[in-house]
């Protein structure tokens, strides 16, 4: 290249101020583009600390009050509420109870906010079992899928009766959304949502939740939660759902398994989401803690690639301060 030579193309000119910037952008974030995990716990007086992703904690009946407010004074698009209840059983009754502490805690937040966040609830059994796997076991102590599809049927009725306005089917059982979709529609609740966790990765970054709701996991789920090396069965289970009347599916975690997000996203016809999941988070925040990345620039970057691989909303425990950044103009 000759020393006179000028370039014609220049894809710089573009990002030359940060008006440019901002006129040519292709993904944005809006604080509805958000949900906000919360968790609930039954028998606490006061709020208690999850020391493993600082920053969140267990709410009470009480404090879960300013939080969804918070919530939605910022705007964001919903609140995903997990349970954490004293006691367990093999057969987690407590998920059925209706004064079990997620669905009193369902009550309060859709009385609190129900006109203006989706009032979201998981419906799994691990919180509420006292072997920690999602559905009931048999007889040999393996996960029996369509002894906990009744299960799960039975916790969709209850939630939705609570007030629910989507329930996140996280368990992955072979045929649980049929399955929940029948319990709704034949009980009425035919306008009660269902968010499919489609694509749920047996992960190592779960590793915070596990304190969040207090598990007593024994063993693992890699009998039902897909193989992380395995990108075409993400998409076939999502096109399942879709299939058995999902109306939106879910890749989680969010932040390894961007291709997959990228395959749903591209041959899904509903909406589209992602988990940005408890390890996600703690990592980010135990870099910045230490003062090895900029926490506001990396918790930000983080969601938009989430957003720029295909996701609709994401769920983040960061929701409500990304949410107002993003009011403020802090963040683009």
């Amino acid at each position: 290249m000759s020393e006179s030579f000028i370039p014609r193309v220049r894809p710089r000119r573009l990002r030359a101020t940060p008006a440019l910037r901002r006129a040519v952008s292709e993904t944005r974030l809006h604080p509805s583009d958000l949900v906000l995990p919360i968790f609930v716990r039954e028998g606490v007086d006061e709020p208690v600390a999850i020391s493993s992703m600082p920053g969140v904690v267990q709410h009470t009946l009480d404090s879960v009050r300013g939080a969804v407010n918070e919530a939605a004074a910022a705007g964001i698009g919903g609140v995903m509420l997990f349970g954490v209840p004293e006691v367990r059983d093999a057969v987690g009754s407590g998920a059925t109870d209706p004064d079990g502490i997620l669905n009193l805690a369902t009550r309060v937040v859709a009385d609190e906010v129900g006109d203006a966040l989706v009032v979201q609830t998981d419906l799994c059994l691990d919180e509420f079992t006292d072997h920690g796997h999602c559905g009931v076991l048999d007889a040999i102590g393996r996960v029996d899928n369509d002894a906990t599809l009744e299960r799960y049927r039975e916790m969709a009725l209850v939630q939705a009766a609570s007030g629910s306005a989507l329930l996140g089917l996280s368990g992955m059982m072979d045929g649980q959304v049929a399955a929940v979709r029948e319990a709704l529609d034949t009980s009425g609740f035919i306008d009660t949502a269902v968010l499919a966790y489609s694509a749920k990765y047996a992960s190592a970054y779960y590793g915070p939740f596990r304190e969040a709701v207090a598990s007593t996991l024994q063993g693992d789920r890699r009998s039902y939660q897909l193989d992380p090396g395995n990108r075409r069965e993400g998409l076939r289970e999502a096109m399942i759902d879709i299939e058995e009347g999902a109306d939106i599916v879910m890749v989680k975690p969010a932040g390894s398994y961007l291709d997959v997000l990228s395959d749903v996203a591209a041959a899904s016809d509903v909406p589209v989401w992602a988990y940005q999941v408890s390890g996600e988070y703690a990592m980010i925040e135990a870099a910045a803690a230490n003062g090895w990345i900029d926490r506001q620039r990396a918790v930000h970057e983080s969601v938009v690639g989430i957003r720029r691989a295909g996701a609709d909303t994401v769920l983040t425990y960061w929701a409500t301060e990304l949410a107002g950044w993003l009011n403020d103009g802090v963040v683009a």
